[in-house]
């Protein structure tokens, strides 16, 4: 998991979170409070999926109540470069709406190799 602050003058989120690896209720609990503090920090977060190698229940449920989170403190989440686990995921859940975002497949080695799984 990496997150960066971006400058002033970049169109993009002042923050963006990018998550590597899996997305599975093992890192959740590490996940929820970085996506607490970067939500704290600035008024629009942007969650890079494109590493995201698996997603399951845990995962998904993380990503739905940060979205519910921010909508409450009126601040932007987006979600970006999804990882053809998450498009799985979401598309098996019909979550795509509920998120805003346009399902973007980013560029992993997952992708590459077709090996990217979602368990729910």
């Amino acid at each position: 998991m990496n997150a960066e602050t971006r400058r002033e003058g970049d169109a993009r989120p002042e923050h963006c979170l990018r998550i590597e690896g899996e997305m599975t209720i093992y890192q959740a609990a590490e996940l929820k409070p970085a996506l607490t503090a970067l939500l704290e920090q600035g008024d629009a977060l942007e969650i890079d999926l494109s590493g995201v190698s698996e997603i399951d229940a845990a995962g998904v449920q993380l990503l739905v109540a940060a979205k519910k989170e921010a909508l409450a403190r009126r601040k932007e989440l987006h979600l970006a470069a999804h990882s053809a686990a998450v498009v799985e995921a979401f598309e098996l859940l019909d979550l795509g709406g509920f998120f805003g975002d346009p399902m973007m497949i980013g560029s992993g080695a997952e992708q590459e190799n077709g090996r990217a799984s979602a368990r729910t």
